[in-house]
């Protein structure tokens, strides 16, 4: 079976394993490395100087820029060698030195959904999980096992510590330690992360009407400026609101294990 598709144009200075799969219409640049067992979906673009290592899948219409290495090893004490994946989806773009790790356990993976915009410079560690359309910007730094919602915005040089979540079209500011989880439709913003009200740009773009963000308003302010207890807050808002998004709000706040964090940032309103 012919693994490199006939349409595919290699560059004559990179390396191509002769067990990876290169599909229609893939551009491999000069100098760029493709080891064993690794499988590039079709009309995907790799730049010069970047290394595909083993056991990583890209799936269709993916833009790979010039130093970014995809699969690398766990940077994780407890690696012991064995076989485990990274799997990318479709339309992705990962931008210059970018790094992102395969999974820790063996036949555990890292998992990018698609449409995803990562930027420079940064590192996503093993065994992450990121949805579909998430921004990631230059010189974040994702620890192993963080999950990212679908249209999150992960704003630079910022640092999420291990086992967190980054919620839905949720907002995190430039400079920002990450150390509880994200709920979902706000921004968070500055060392102590505090919530600075609801990311509206992102709820627009993402299609939400003036409904559904009022519903996501109502319940922000209830959970978030109400001085309320948690449980007392997340009662009142199932009792009075309703909708997936404010749901989702609900649900995920519930399922934390590290906590959210209700931190009123300075001069901010209930917006």
């Amino acid at each position: 079976m012919l693994l490199v598709h006939p349409s595919a144009s290699i560059a004559e200075t990179s390396r191509v394993a002769s067990t990876s799969r290169i599909g229609p219409d893939v551009v491999v640049g000069q100098y760029s490395i493709i080891e064993d067992d690794v499988e590039i979906g079709a009309r995907c673009r790799i730049e010069p100087h970047v290394v595909v290592k083993r056991w990583t899948s890209l799936g269709t219409d993916n833009e790979v820029s010039s130093g970014a290495v995809l699969g690398t090893d766990p940077l994780d004490k407890a690696f012991g060698g064995g076989r485990s994946y990274l799997r990318i989806g479709n339309g992705n773009k990962i931008r210059e030195h970018f790094t992102i790790s395969r999974g820790t356990e063996p036949e555990s993976e890292t998992v990018i959904g698609n449409g995803n915009f990562i930027m420079t410079s940064g590192h996503i560690a093993h065994n992450c999980r990121i949805g579909d359309n998430a921004v990631i910007a230059s010189g974040a730094l994702i620890s192993g096992y963080v999950e990212i919602e679908d249209r999150a915005f992960v704003s630079g040089n910022i640092g999420v510590q291990q086992y967190l979540r980054i919620g839905e079209i949720a907002m995190v500011g430039g400079m920002t330690r990450v150390n509880q989880d994200v709920t979902p439709y706000l921004t968070h913003v500055g060392p102590t992360m505090a919530v600075h009200g609801l990311n509206i740009v992102g709820l627009r773009r993402a299609g939400l009407d003036a409904g559904d963000i009022d519903r996501i308003r109502r319940a922000y302010r209830i959970l978030f400026r109400s001085e309320l207890p948690l449980a007392e807050a997340l009662a009142k808002v199932e009792m009075e609101l309703d909708g997936p998004h404010v749901g989702h709000m609900v649900e995920f706040i519930r399922a934390s294990k590290k906590g959210v964090c209700r931190r009123k940032g300075r001069g901010t309103g209930d917006n």
